[in-house]
């Protein structure tokens, strides 16, 4: 007699969205997934689909916790309700305080609370997604799984800036970095493709989507990293400026009189590759707009590669020496013509691009060196729902 598959209900709350899957607790398939968007609007609606069909539910003025009443709802119409093991959510800022994936208690939830100073955006949020499913499920196990939490093995060295020390003992100013997950996931799924043991391996993995982040990782743990304090640090994202020069928000007040905030959300919502574009944070529209001649569309792209290529670079120095570069994200894995520029401005890698592997986008997308350097380019997808749904089973606990 065949048992019944048994699966995870995967949260990931932003501000006026929900996003949901469930997963398959062994292979990792998806039976659900969904997407509530515009929540507290008169065009709230509700996204699922399964392997059969594709549909939406209008629910104006709906909340998370009307959304997460849908969910339910529509869990039981599926005959998956009675199969969820564990409720696994994302959040974003567990602060120093969380070095692993670890299931939610009222103390847990008091500490994320705590963590909204330095993730205000996110953490909110989060905690609104956490109360909404602890509500409806309440005897399930509820796990959150921290962006933050696979950098906590950074070095004093890598997370500690070079400001006043009571900042950071007051203040908890340092590197936080995000995207821990993908990184995580990436990084170990790249060891499998090269057949060696992850705890020998050196790493970079480039996680480059809307948001963008780079991380090296050392023997399984994570060594340095590019977002900092905030996710606004590091590398050209879609419409974040990553770094620039910490006198600028002065400078902008001056010339302009822009108050504090308004200057940090410029850098967070029209910076990045819509600033310098002036056209799209998208890439691919970029790419098709740089191919006909768009100027400011290929500076943005020059910025993008040049910037990343750095970070690249850096980390091989900070590793000591480099098995493989790892894309991954929705412009890691999709964008061939990024990897290519990038790749071909690490020749002192000893990266060689192999133009067909590199149009497939599948593995690895180099070729041997001839001066017999063994570091290897691939392309990974990331799957953080598949970690979080597997800590959320009991690695975190």
């Amino acid at each position: 007699m065949n048992q019944s598959p048994t699966h995870v209900l995967v949260i990931n709350c932003g501000s006026s969205s929900l996003k949901f899957a469930v997963i398959e607790s062994e292979s990792g398939a998806r039976a659900l997934t969904g997407l509530a968007e515009r929540l507290g609007t008169a065009e709230a609606v509700l996204h699922w689909q399964n392997a059969h069909e594709k549909n939406s539910q209008n629910m104006p003025e709906g909340d998370h916790d009307a959304a997460m009443s849908h969910i339910s709802d529509l869990l039981r119409q599926q005959s998956l309700l009675d199969t969820i093991q564990a409720v696994g959510h994302r959040v974003v800022h567990g602060g120093e305080q969380f070095t692993r994936s670890t299931r939610i208690t009222p103390e847990v939830l008091d500490v994320i609370e705590a963590c909204i100073p330095l993730a205000p955006l996110h953490n909110p949020a989060n905690i609104i997604g956490i109360r909404a499913a602890q509500t409806l499920f309440p005897d399930l196990p509820h796990t959150a799984v921290f962006d933050t939490a696979f950098h906590q093995t950074l070095p004093p060295h890598a997370y500690l800036y070079p400001v006043p020390y009571e900042w950071y003992t007051q203040h908890n100013v340092r590197r936080y970095g995000f995207h821990g997950t993908s990184h995580q996931y990436v990084t170990r799924q790249a060891a499998k493709l090269l057949g060696r043991p992850y705890e020998e391996l050196a790493l970079i993995s480039a996680h480059l989507g809307n948001g963008c982040s780079a991380t090296a990782v050392l023997n399984g743990r994570s060594i340095d990293t590019s977002m900092g304090l905030t996710p606004l640090e590091g590398l050209v994202m879609g419409t974040r400026s990553g770094d620039v020069d910490p006198s600028l928000h002065q400078y902008i007040t001056e010339q302009t009189g822009q108050s504090l905030a308004e200057i940090t959300a410029v850098l967070n919502k029209e910076s990045g590759l819509l600033g310098l574009s002036g056209l799209s944070n998208d890439m691919r529209t970029l790419l098709e707009a740089a191919e006909n001649g768009h100027q400011q569309a290929q500076r943005a792209i020059d910025i993008f590669c040049y910037r990343l290529a750095k970070t690249i670079g850096g980390y091989a120095v900070a590793l000591g020496r480099l098995d493989a570069l790892i894309f991954t994200g929705g412009i890691g894995e999709h964008a061939a013509p990024i990897r290519a520029k990038v790749i071909n401005q690490l020749g002192i890698l000893g990266l060689v691009l192999d133009k067909e592997r590199n149009q497939r986008g599948e593995g690895r997308i180099t070729r041997k060196n001839q001066n017999g350097n063994t570091a290897v380019a691939l392309v990974i997808p990331t799957d953080e729902e598949r970690v979080i749904a597997q800590d959320s089973l009991g690695n975190g606990q």
